[in-house]
C-alpha cells in the first residue's frame, strides 16, 4: 500500500469530528510532517480560521494578505519557505467541485518536498474536503470553524439552505455570496446539475428576520420539490407560487429569477418573477438584459407564468444582483448606480466567478462607508463555457 493510500484510508475510517487529528497523524507518519493544520474560510470570505484553536485560542489569518490566503485565492498550491530553517510549508486548497472550504496547511523538511510530494499532497487536501462535506451531517466543528461572530437566527437559516459557494464544471463556472453574511435574512441563490441542464435560482425575498428567511426556505423548498419531480420550468415556478399564496394569502411575496441552461446547445430557458437583474459582459461590453417582467410569487392566486428564452455564447458572464446593490447609499446620500455596477463588472472581468461576487461587495462596502447595511445584498456570478 503507497503513502497515498494510507492517508486515504486513514480519513475515511476517522471519526467526523477527527479529521484533522487522523490527516495529521497520517502525514506525520508517511510524509515526515512536522505540523499540519486544517484552515476554515469564515462566511464572509475575509479570514481563515483554525480547526485546532476551537474555542479560539489563535488570531485568524486573512484571505487577502496571506501565503495561505494566496493559495486559496488562487485555488492552487502554493509552497513558502520557512525562514532560518531547511523546511517548507505547503499551503493547499481544500475545495469540491470549485466550492471553497479552507485551506491545509503542511509543514515538512524542503528535501523531501518534490513535485511527486506536492501533488499527493494536492490529492490528500481534495479527499479531506470531500470528507468535511460528509463529515458536516454529523458534526458542528467545521461550521464553527466558519464562523467569526455569531450567526442570527436568521442567516443560521439561510446558510443551511444553500448549495454552496461556488461550483464548477467544464461547461460553466458559478460563484456567489450573501452580505452582511452573519445577519443575512432573505436574499438567497440555488443551484442543481443534471448531465444536461443547469438550474440556476436567485431570489430577493420581502421582509427582515425569520420571517423573511421562512418566506425564502418555503420558496426554495417549494421550488425545489417540483424541480426534483421532473416538472418543467413554468410548472416549478407555479407550484412555489401556489405554495407561498397558499401560506401568506398574498400578505407577503417573493421575487425570483428562475433559469434552466442546456449544456450542449447554451439556449437558456428564464422566468423573471420581479427578479433581482441580470447583467451579462460579452467580448468586454456589459449590459443589463431586459427580461418580460412577471408577478412576484405569492402576490395573487393562481398567476401564470411563461418563459423566456436566451442563448448563451461561450466566454459569456452572467452577474445577478439583488435590489441590496442597488440601494446602498453613501455617507453623502449618493445611491449606488448602474454606472457603478457596470464598472466593477469591468474591473473584476479577469477574477474567476469565485471571487467576483466578494470584490463587488467589497466596492459596495467601500461606496456605504462606516454605515450599516439597511439590507441584505446578494451577488452571483457564472461563467459560461460551453461544450467544445
Amino acid at each position: 500500500m503507497d503513502r497515498f493510500t494510507a492517508v486515504e484510508r486513514s480519513l475515511r475510517r476517522a471519526a467526523p469530528h477527527a479529521l484533522l487529528e487522523a490527516v495529521r497523524d497520517a502525514l506525520t507518519a508517511h510524509y515526515a510532517a512536522e505540523s499540519v493544520d486544517l484552515l476554515m474560510a469564515d462566511y464572509a470570505m475575509t479570514i481563515l480560521q483554525p480547526v485546532s484553536a476551537l474555542p479560539y485560542t489563535a488570531e485568524p489569518i486573512p484571505v487577502h494578505t496571506s501565503a495561505p490566503g494566496r493559495a486559496f485565492g488562487a485555488q492552487e498550491p502554493y509552497a513558502e519557505a520557512v525562514k532560518g530553517t531547511d523546511r517548507v510549508t505547503a499551503h493547499l486548497p481544500v475545495s469540491v467541485r470549485g466550492d471553497r472550504i479552507g485551506i491545509l496547511s503542511v509543514r515538512l523538511p524542503a528535501d523531501s518536498y518534490d513535485a511527486d510530494t506536492a501533488r499527493e499532497l494536492e490529492d490528500v487536501a481534495e479527499v479531506l474536503a470531500y470528507g468535511i462535506v460528509v463529515a458536516e451531517r454529523d458534526t458542528d466543528l467545521y461550521l464553527q470553524a466558519r464562523r467569526a461572530d455569531r450567526l442570527t437566527l436568521a442567516a443560521e437559516m439561510q446558510w443551511q439552505l444553500l448549495p454552496g459557494r461556488s461550483c464548477s464544471r467544464p461547461e460553466y463556472e458559478l460563484g456567489a455570496q450573501l452580505e452582511p453574511a452573519y445577519a443575512i435574512y432573505g436574499d438567497n441563490f440555488d443551484w442543481s446539475t443534471s448531465a444536461d441542464h443547469l438550474t440556476l435560482t436567485v431570489t430577493n425575498g420581502m421582509g427582515e428576520g425569520i420571517e423573511a428567511a421562512l418566506l425564502t426556505n418555503l420558496a426554495i423548498n417549494s421550488l425545489r420539490n417540483a424541480r426534483r419531480a421532473g416538472l418543467s420550468l413554468t410548472d416549478q415556478v407555479c407550484l412555489a407560487d401556489q405554495a407561498v399564496y397558499g401560506h401568506y394569502h398574498g400578505a407577503v411575496h417573493l421575487s425570483v429569477l428562475h433559469l434552466r441552461f442546456d449544456l450542449e446547445t447554451g439556449e437558456t430557458e428564464v422566468i423573471d418573477a420581479g427578479s433581482p437583474k441580470m447583467w451579462r459582459l460579452r467580448q468586454g461590453r456589459a449590459e443589463l438584459i431586459e427580461l418580460d417582467a412577471q408577478l412576484p410569487l405569492g402576490m395573487f392566486e393562481d398567476s401564470i407564468y411563461s418563459v423566456q428564452r436566451l442563448r448563451m455564447e461561450p466566454g459569456d458572464r452572467l452577474l445577478f444582483v439583488s435590489d441590496g446593490v442597488y440601494d446602498v447609499a453613501s455617507p453623502a446620500g449618493e445611491r449606488y448606480s448602474e454606472r457603478a455596477l457596470i464598472r466593477a463588472m469591468t474591473n473584476t472581468r479577469l477574477l474567476p466567478p469565485s471571487q467576483v461576487p466578494r470584490a463587488v461587495l467589497q466596492e459596495l462596502s467601500g461606496h456605504r462607508g462606516p454605515i450599516d447595511a439597511d439590507d441584505d445584498a446578494m451577488v452571483v456570478c457564472l461563467d459560461w463555457h460551453g461544450r467544445p
